[in-house]
C-alpha cells in the first residue's frame, strides 16, 4: 500500500454529539510533535478537549455538540496535513531501519575486486594443475596452514569482519556471516579450493554491482560538472600558477576568467560576473554575482573575472554532495529495495537452521555445507540495488536527474499529473506584445514604472520587462527595496510613490481601480497574451500583455502518458482563470485550477492523494516548490526552473524536452519489471538447489557455482538497463 498518500487520512472509528474518535496513521510517527499539534487543535474555539496515542495511531476529540461533526474532520485533516511531510519521511526511516546491517558493495573500488579476482582465478589454476584438491581430501590435519586455506581467510577478511560485527552489534547473522560459516567448514573439512571458489563467485557478483554504481556515479558527475584537470592559485604577491585540481585546500584563493568552470564552493573577494548556475540551480538566466556573494563549483563564469577564496573542496562542494544523495540516502530507498534486504535478512536464520537439520539428519558435512553456500540473501539484495542503480544512471546519462531509487517505484505507479503553466508547459521565455498605457502615461513611462520594480527580480516576467525596456534604451529610475507578494506580483516606492506590478487579484488587494479596462483587455486575452498591471500607489498607470509560447513536444508527452494510463490530468496555475482555462481546453486536460497560491496548490495534491490517486507533479518555480515535496514524485523542469524547486523535486530534468517525463517513467517500469524478474530468478534457482543439496544430489563445488551464478544472472539482468534506449521520440 502507498504510505505517502494514506498517512493523514482520517478514519472515523466511533461518534457521537460533541465526541469524535477517528484513525490517523500519521500520529504513530509524530511522537515529538503530540504536544504542537495538540495545542494548535485546542486553539480552535468549537473543541474542548483533545488526545491522541501514538501506539494506536488514534484520536480522541471532544468539541461543541452544535457544531459540524464534518467541520471537526475538515479541520483535524488541515491540521495533520501540515505534517504529513514529517509523518512521511519519519516512516520512511522506521521502514528502512533494517534488522541486520549489510557492506556498502556500491562504495567499493572495482580495481580492488578485479585484483581480488585476479589473485583467485590464478590461485586456484594453479592448484587445480596441482591436483590440490585430492591431497587435501586425504590429509586431515593443519588445514588452516595450507596454503589456499590461508589464501582464502586473507581474502574473506572483509567478509568474516562483517559477519562478526553483525552478530556483535545486531546479534543476528547476515549475509556475510552465512559466506563466513561456508568458508570456515569447507576450509575445516579440506575443501579449501571450494572456499576459493566460493570468494570468486560472490566477487563477480559484487564487482558487477560495484561497477553498476560506478558508472552511475560518473555519470551524474559528468552531468555535473567539468573536466578541468587544473585551475589558476593567487599567490600571496597577487601573481597566478597553474596548480591541478587535487591540490587545491581550503582558503586557498582561484582565479576564474570568462568562460570557465568554478571548480569550489567559495566566496567571492575580489572582481564580479554573471555566472551561468543552471548546472546547480537550474536558473536559466546568468546571475550577477559581486564581492562576498558565493558561487559553487559546476557554475560557468559566462563575463568577467573573479578571485575566489575555497570553502568547500573535492566531496564537500555541492557537486559532491548531489552525487553522494542520489547514491545513498536511506530515506530514499525504494520499498521494494527495502522489502527486499529485510527478506533476505529473515532468510539467514533459516538457512543455519536448515544446514543443521541436514547434517543431524544425514550426518553428511557435505550436504550440511552445501546447505551454507547456498542462500537466497545476496541474490535477493542485488536483483533491486543493481536494477535501481543501473536505472539511475541510464537516466542520468539523458539528462534526468533522480534523487533515489524509492522514487522510481513511486514513478512506476503514478496514476495522476498535476502541472504548473509558465514555465513548464511554456518555454519560460516571454516577450511582451502589447503595451497599453492610460492616462498621462506614455509606453515608455509605464515601462520605467514596471521596469523599476521587476529589476532584481529573476522571474520570467521580469526579464521579459527588463529586455523590453532595454531595447528602447528607457532608463530605469532610481528605487527603493523590492518586495515580492507570493502569486500576486511585486512592489517597490519611486519618489516616494508605490509602484505596484501584478495580477488582477494584487490590484483588487491594494484598492487599485480597474473600471472600464474590459474592452482593453478582451483582445489580448484572445490572444492568449499574459495580463499585467501596472499601478502607481491606487492609481492604474498602464496594462503589459505578454505571450509565452507553448513547449515543443508538451502536447505529445501529454499523449504519451495518457497512454501510459495517467488518467487525471491537471492543471495548477497562479495565472488568471481565463489563461488557465485556454491552457487546459488547448492540452485536453481533466480539470484546472487558476490564481493559486504555492499553498493552495500543495493542498490540491494532498486531496488528490487522499482520494487514492498516486501524484506526479511537475514544475519549474518557488510556486511549485511545496506541491513539489508533498507529491508522490516530484519533477523539476524547465529553462527557469529554480534551486528551492529543485531541492524540493525528486526528480530534475535538466533537458528542457517534456518528452523526457513519459521517457522516465517508461524506464521506472520496466526497472520494477526486472526487480520482479529477479526476484523469481534468486528463489527459483536456489530453492532448486537447497532441494538438490538436501537428498545429496548437489557437490559443494556445485553449490557454490549454482548460487553465485543466480547472483550473477540478476546482475547481468539488471545490467540490460544500462543500454535500455531512453527514447525521446
Amino acid at each position: 500500500m502507498n504510505k505517502k498518500r494514506t498517512l493523514g487520512k482520517i478514519t472515523v472509528v466511533h461518534s457521537l454529539p460533541g465526541r469524535l474518535r477517528v484513525e490517523i496513521l500519521a500520529l504513530k510517527y509524530l511522537v515529538m510533535e503530540k504536544k504542537d499539534i495538540i495545542q494548535t487543535i485546542l486553539a480552535s474555539d468549537d473543541v474542548i478537549d483533545v488526545g491522541f496515542s501514538h501506539i494506536s495511531g488514534r484520536m480522541l476529540v471532544q468539541y461543541i455538540p452544535s457544531t459540524n461533526e464534518e467541520d471537526i474532520i475538515l479541520f483535524l485533516e488541515q491540521v495533520i496535513g501540515s505534517y504529513a511531510l514529517l509523518a512521511y519521511q519519519k516512516e520512511r526511516e522506521a521502514f528502512n531501519n533494517l534488522p541486520v546491517k549489510e557492506r556498502r558493495i556500491h562504495e567499493e573500488s572495482v580495481v580492488k575486486f578485479l585484483r581480488r579476482i585476479g589473485l583467485t582465478v590464478g590461485a586456484l589454476f594453479y592448484y587445480y594443475l596441482k591436483g590440490y584438491q585430492k591431497k587435501a581430501l586425504v590429509s586431515s590435519n593443519k588445514k588452516f596452514l595450507t596454503n589456499p586455506s590461508i589464501l582464502s581467510l586473507v581474502l574473506s577478511i572483509d567478509i568474516i569482519k562483517s559477519g562478526l560485527k553483525s552478530l556483535r552489534e545486531d546479534r543476528k547473522p547476515n549475509a556475510d556471516t552465512l559466506t563466513t560459516s561456508a568458508i570456515l567448514v569447507a576450509i575445516l573439512t579440506g575443501r579449501s579450493l571450494s572456499a576459493l571458489m566460493t570468494i570468486l563467485l560472490s566477487d563477480i557478483a559484487e564487482l558487477m554491482t560495484a561497477y553498476t554504481m560506478d558508472r552511475t556515479r560518473k555519470a551524474i558527475k559528468d552531468m555535473l560538472t567539468n573536466d578541468d584537470e587544473t585551475i589558476f592559485k593567487v599567490k600571496e604577491d597577487g601573481s597566478l600558477v597553474e596548480i591541478p585540481l587535487a591540490m587545491v585546500e581550503v582558503d586557498d584563493i582561484i582565479s576564474i576568467q570568462t568562460g570557465e568552470k568554478i571548480n569550489v564552493d567559495g566566496k567571492i573577494i575580489l572582481g564580479n560576473a554573471y555566472i551561468d548556475q543552471s548546472a546547480i540551480t537550474g536558473e536559466y538566466f546568468p546571475v550577477s554575482r559581486k564581492s562576498d556573494d558565493h558561487v559553487y563549483a559546476g557554475t560557468l563564469v559566462k563575463s568577467g573575472q573573479i578571485h575566489v577564496k575555497a570553502e568547500k573542496i573535492g566531496d564537500e562542494t555541492t557537486v559532491s554532495r548531489i552525487v553522494h544523495l542520489i547514491e545513498d540516502a536511506s530515506v530514499r530507498k525504494a520499498q521494494i529495495q527495502t522489502y527486499a534486504d529485510k527478506f533476505s535478512a529473515q532468510l539467514i536464520p533459516l538457512n543455519f537452521a536448515l544446514s543443521a537439520l541436514v547434517y543431524l539428519t544425514t550426518r553428511s558435512v557435505t550436504r550440511a555445507l552445501s546447505m551454507l553456500i547456498i542462500d537466497y540473501s545476496c541474490g535477493v539484495r542485488l536483483s533491486t540495488a543493481t536494477a535501481l542503480s543501473a536505472s539511475i544512471h541510464n537516466a542520468a546519462r539523458n539528462g534526468v536527474l533522480i534523487k533515489g531509487g524509492n522514487y522510481i517505484e513511486e514513478l512506476a505507479t503514478a496514476d495522476s499529473l498535476v502541472l504548473d503553466k509558465t514555465g513548464t508547459m511554456t518555454e519560460g521565455k516571454p516577450r511582451i506584445v502589447s503595451l497599453i498605457p492610460l492616462g498621462r502615461s506614455t509606453e515608455n513611462s509605464l515601462l520605467s514604472y514596471a521596469a523599476a520594480a521587476e529589476e532584481d527580480s529573476q522571474h520570467p516576467l521580469a526579464h521579459a520587462i527588463i529586455s523590453e525596456s532595454k531595447s528602447r534604451n528607457i532608463k530605469i529610475p532610481n528605487h527603493g527595496l523590492t518586495e515580492i507578494v507570493m502569486g500576486r506580483g511585486i512592489e517597490t516606492t519611486v519618489k516616494n510613490q508605490i509602484v505596484r506590478v501584478g495580477n488582477y487579484k494584487f490590484m483588487q488587494e491594494n484598492n487599485v481601480s480597474t473600471d472600464q479596462i474590459g474592452d482593453l483587455i478582451s483582445p489580448l486575452e484572445r490572444r492568449g497574451e499574459l495580463i499585467v498591471y501596472v499601478s502607481l500607489d491606487t492609481r492604474l498607470v498602464g496594462i503589459i500583455g505578454i505571450h509565452d509560447a507553448l513547449k515543443d513536444n508538451m502536447k505529445k508527452s501529454l499523449n504519451r502518458l495518457r497512454f501510459l494510463g495517467f488518467d487525471d490530468i491537471r492543471l495548477l496555475t497562479g495565472d488568471v482563470n481565463l489563461q488557465a482555462e485556454k491552457m487546459a481546453v488547448r492540452m485536453n486536460m481533466d480539470d484546472y485550477a487558476s490564481d493559486l497560491l504555492p499553498e493552495d496548490k500543495a493542498l490540491t495534491v494532498l486531496q488528490m492523494q487522499a482520494n487514492g490517486s498516486r501524484v506526479m507533479m511537475v514544475g519549474d518555480g518557488i510556486n511549485d516548490a511545496p506541491a513539489l515535496a508533498y507529491s508522490n514524485v516530484g519533477i523539476a523542469i524547465g529553462n527557469t526552473r529554480t534551486d528551492i524547486a529543485i531541492e524540493s523535486a525528486d526528480i530534475t530534468i535538466t533537458n528542457d524536452d517534456p518528452l523526457l517525463i513519459p521517457s522516465t517513467v517508461n524506464l521506472s517500469r520496466k526497472t520494477m519489471g526486472i526487480i520482479k524478474q529477479n526476484f523469481a530468478a534468486v528463489i527459483g534457482i536456489n530453492t532448486i538447489g537447497i532441494l538438490l543439496s538436501a537428498i545429496g544430489y548437489l557437490p559443494v563445488f556445485w553449490s557454490s557455482v549454482l548460487h553465485n551464478s543466480s547472483t550473477i544472472l540478476v546482475v547481468l539482468n539488471s545490467g540490460r538497463l544500462l543500454v535500455h534506449d531512453f527514447e525521446r521520440r
